[in-house]
């Protein structure tokens, strides 16, 4: 049975608000965010970044420490650095935390045998785990690109060109096209791909190819070669081509070696999220054929969402299990932020309001129910959802990091202040 019946019914209608007021909203929450991780994220006893914070603040210094967390420390305050230049604004010690996420990548996570970022590493900077997500290494190269742009490191340049090779060179599926979801540490083949205990062992995800897709055209933007382009055109056209489902407008979570679809249910986060991704792929990539061709997928990643995935307070619910039949109503930090700037671009692409107002509802919903007042940051579950659930995870941890909604923040303000002196009207009609 739903579980969205048992959730508190919204008790007025507020009235909606001109989105270019939102902006200084999100200059407010984008500062909020950065200092919470300035303050609460370095490690000063053992280097780098702490593998876990509570809900409370309070630091769980032992707790192992993950390349994901520390590639999207590096990618958030890399991209904040740079959009506080693009603003004239000084960059308030963020640099430092930017370099320190670097550092400790490439002292402690890179493979100086084989060449890669291990998946973990003990709280003192000691190997934990040592085999290689193929996730992980996207990352790594999404973070290091939006590095070089920052600061013209030759060192991160060639770091994430090395990774991006080795990704090429042992990770391809060379008969069936697409990519393995992991590998050992010496690039061998493994029996166990997962990424968590709650994923399913499938040797092709749609996770791993939708971050390889983001972090290739990262990597194209700072260096457009020929091999660039050609990984990032195959990346789109797998995607599109047996990833994404223009029939039922969602994502194939798990696949096997020929494609065929295994998965358990739906990720409406992850069709949301898909659906400004891919256009920034098609835009970066620039081929003409490919854009009209795949773009109308975006729109119906997003109208599935749109349709199925929103709950009663305007929040973006977290799955549909195909067992059940019912839709999981978790609200999770990092589905509201890939809302807040899947729903803004689609009313971007198509003009319609009603994604301006699906846009807006979940901003309302974030800063009612996701983000933590009293002690900083984002909420991993919104408050509205642990009074039925009871329970709440931290606020730094393996898989949360200041990424989805940092940057949320700077998408959705980017994003409005280009439309409101690019046009002189919104896509709706209504002045800026």
């Amino acid at each position: 049975m739903e579980m969205e019946k048992e959730l508190t019914q919204s008790t007025a209608v507020e009235e909606k608000p001109c989105p270019t007021r939102l902006l200084p909203e999100f200059d407010r929450q984008l500062l909020s965010i950065a200092e919470w991780w300035k303050s609460h994220a370095p490690d000063r006893d053992c280097g780098g970044f702490y593998g876990e914070v509570s809900v409370q603040n309070i630091p769980r210094a032992k707790a192992d420490k993950g390349i994901v967390l520390n590639a999207r420390i590096l990618w958030f305050f890399s991209e904040h650095c740079l959009y506080l230049q693009h603003h004239e604004c000084a960059d308030s010690g963020y640099r430092e935390l930017a370099d320190r996420a670097c550092d400790y990548l490439l002292d402690h996570f890179d493979d100086r045998e084989y060449g890669g970022a291990f998946w973990s590493l003990d709280y003192r900077g000691a190997v934990k785990e040592s085999r290689k997500q193929t996730y992980a290494q996207a990352f790594c190269i999404y973070a290091l690109s939006s590095y070089y742009r920052l600061t013209g490191s030759e060192r991160a340049l060639e770091k994430a060109m090395q990774y991006f090779r080795l990704i090429e060179t042992h990770c391809v599926d060379r008969e069936r096209g697409g990519y393995l979801e992991a590998v050992a540490r010496d690039w061998s083949n493994v029996s166990d791909y997962r990424l968590s205990e709650k994923d399913l062992n499938a040797p092709k995800t749609m996770n791993n190819h939708l971050h390889l897709l983001e972090a290739f055209t990262a990597l194209y933007r700072v260096h457009p070669g020929g091999e660039v382009r050609a990984a990032l055109r195959n990346s789109i056209v797998w995607f599109c081509e047996h990833i994404a489902d223009p029939h039922s407008g969602h994502l194939r979570l798990f696949l096997d070696e020929r494609w065929q679809d295994i998965s358990p249910g739906y990720s409406y986060g992850h069709d949301i999220e898909a659906s400004w991704l891919l256009v920034e792929a098609l835009e970066a990539l620039g081929d003409g054929g490919l854009d009209r061709r795949y773009r109308p997928l975006a729109l119906a990643l997003g109208e599935s969402c749109l349709r199925e995935g929103v709950g009663s307070m305007g929040q973006l619910l977290d799955h549909f299990d195909f067992a059940s039949r019912s839709r999981c109503v978790d609200a999770e930090w990092w589905v509201q932020a890939e809302a807040l700037v899947g729903f803004l671009n689609l009313w971007q692409m198509s003009g319609e309001d009603r994604y301006r107002t699906a846009f807006e509802d979940v901003w309302k919903f974030i800063k009612t129910f996701q983000v933590d007042r009293e002690d900083g940051e984002w909420l991993y579950h919104a408050s509205l959802v642990t009074a039925v659930r009871t329970d709440q995870r931290y606020k730094l941890g393996f898989w949360k990091g200041p990424y989805h909604n940092g940057r949320a923040m700077m998408e959705a303000r980017r994003r409005i202040e280009k439309m409101s002196i690019k046009n002189t009207q919104y896509p709706g009609g209504e002045q800026p």
